[in-house]
């Protein structure tokens, strides 16, 4: 059941407060006792209890079930929990959160592609974060669940996916108004954990697996813009930012101190507004609409071509409405599809105290990163295969959106190519691949702990792939590559999936090889001619 609306008033104040400490009962007795209440009448909601055990099991006090996961040494991963902290976290502050937060300053075309930068990075780190938690779950009854959690589990993970997939159309809209105002898309990002001062210093990214503690910081960070939400434990702020103010004279962009994902794209929508009333439409967007994703190509019905401000406007409404809901109303949003299913799991969890829905997984990497300390490293030695494997598709995933983005002279029919090839990596290789890596053991340094992928950023520069003929024998090649390393794991035990990604990996270069015979053949008859 959803939270109901509650009055824009600070008069609410106190009697929230006081609800989330209160028991069941006393909260279903004193909501009764609001039903004369003018606002209270207006909602037409009658079932006290139901709203009084939400409250109580969303954003209330709850039990400490689940320990942080640690090294086995006991030294803190970057991105866990501390060791000996409570596992509670309350989530509800002292008001209902509607209050927007201070205005970002955006004087500037650059100050906007700084801001829509980060908009692209925190978009890709979402999707991450819910990709990790996905891969995390548990597959089958054998991995110590009854068949009804499984089922819950997986009821969860449809949920996870559909996320997953508004995720990946909200970074083509961010990218469209990229490219619309002039610039090139934004793909790469820091490494995770994403700790540090990187962002505003409450917003912070880590793959943690499925479960309470995941969910909790989900909701924090698709929360209505104003709601007072605490991250979960582990996600504590790292010190402020210094924003330019107002008379700042310096030219080039700086950071701005926004708060959540909302917050963010009503700075962008503001600073579109004020450069197109300074410039006028058609000096602010100035980039080209067919280098931009549309529903021609991709599946989705809003992603359209950004022109103007008023497509402009309409990307950033769906982002905002999708994450946090459509002004206000948060049931159908990512947002509400975290509050419900923490609801459910915390029911599937009082009824059995035992339940584990997430293999013990940690995110790993192959070496350590630059940008990142105190990271896990794998031991094993197939481990390391699949996880190599992993990270080398997620990095194709990203060439081939690059090269979508900054394509130059491929026909529709290649664009096509492209798109589906960026989708079937995602869908018919990633997907599969995650939940067998989660499967495997890290080695005799963590014990008892299976591999999470990390998704290591290893080459940032090599994302973008300016030349078209280069561009595409560079991904074909790839892909060839991938296949080759399947076709080596299929031979081991227990990876018999391998042949599957093997196949439909050389698929996807067959695409790309049939489309540069055809230029090939192109460009010979022309010249015959």
């Amino acid at each position: 059941m959803a939270m109901m609306p509650m009055p824009a008033t600070s008069t609410w104040d106190a009697p929230m407060k006081l609800l989330a400490t209160l028991t069941v009962a006393a909260v279903t007795k004193a909501m009764a006792a609001m039903r004369n209440m003018a606002w209270w009448k207006s909602t037409g909601i009658r079932s006290f209890s139901a709203i009084a055990r939400q409250i109580q099991r969303v954003f209330g006090r709850l039990p400490a079930n689940r320990p942080a996961a640690r090294q086995a040494s006991g030294a803190r991963v970057a991105g866990e929990a501390p060791p000996g902290q409570n596992a509670h976290m309350p989530v509800f502050g002292t008001t209902n959160g509607q209050t927007l937060e201070p205005p970002l300053r955006v004087e500037s075309r650059e100050e906007l592609v700084y801001l829509l930068g980060e908009a692209c990075e925190l978009e890709h780190g979402l999707l991450c974060e819910y990709l990790y938690a996905q891969f995390s779950l548990k597959r089958s009854t054998a991995e110590g669940i009854a068949p009804e959690q499984l089922a819950r589990i997986q009821a969860w993970e449809t949920s996870l996916i559909d996320v997953v997939k508004q995720e990946m159309l909200h970074l083509a809209l961010a990218t469209n108004i990229l490219t619309a105002v002039g610039a090139a898309p934004h793909f790469e990002r820091p490494n995770f954990p994403i700790l540090s001062r990187w962002y505003p210093p409450d917003i912070q990214i880590a793959l943690v697996p499925f479960g309470e503690r995941a969910l909790r910081h989900f909701m924090f960070l698709e929360r209505p813009e104003g709601m007072p939400l605490l991250d979960a434990e582990g996600f504590g702020t790292v010190g402020a930012m210094q924003p330019l103010t107002v008379d700042d004279p310096q030219i080039t962009a700086g950071p701005e101190e926004w708060h959540t994902v909302g917050h963010l794209y009503r700075g962008i929508e503001a600073g579109l507004t004020h450069l197109v009333n300074r410039f006028g439409e058609s000096a602010v967007f100035i980039g080209p609409a067919k280098a931009q994703a549309t529903t021609e190509v991709f599946e989705w019905p809003e992603l359209t071509a950004v022109t103007d401000l008023a497509s402009a406007s309409a990307a950033i409404e769906v982002i905002v409405e999708q994450g946090e809901g459509a002004r206000g109303d948060w049931v159908k949003s990512h947002f509400g599809t975290f509050v419900g299913i923490l609801e459910d799991f915390l029911a599937v969890r009082a009824a059995d105290p035992t339940f584990e829905p997430a293999r013990p997984v940690l995110p790993v990497f192959l070496r350590e990163p630059p940008d990142v300390d105190q990271v896990a490293l794998i031991d094993d030695p197939l481990t390391k295969r699949v996880a190599d494997l992993f990270n080398a598709v997620y990095e194709v995933i990203l060439q081939v959106q690059s090269r979508y983005f900054v394509h130059h002279g491929e026909t529709p029919e290649e664009l096509e190519t492209l798109a589906k090839t960026a989708k079937h990596l995602m869908n018919w290789v990633m997907r599969k691949l995650g939940p067998v890596l989660t499967s495997l053991p890290i080695g005799p340094a963590f014990p008892g702990r299976t591999a999470g992928p990390a998704f290591e950023i290893v080459r940032p520069a090599f994302f973008i792939l300016p030349h078209r003929e280069a561009a595409w024998k560079i991904l074909h090649e790839r892909l060839e590559t991938l296949a080759g390393v399947c076709a080596e794991l299929a031979r081991e035990p227990g990876l018999g999936i391998m042949t599957e990604l093997e196949g439909n990996l050389r698929g996807m270069a067959g695409d790309l090889g049939q489309r540069l015979a055809a230029r090939a053949r192109s460009s010979t008859g022309a010249a015959r001619t």
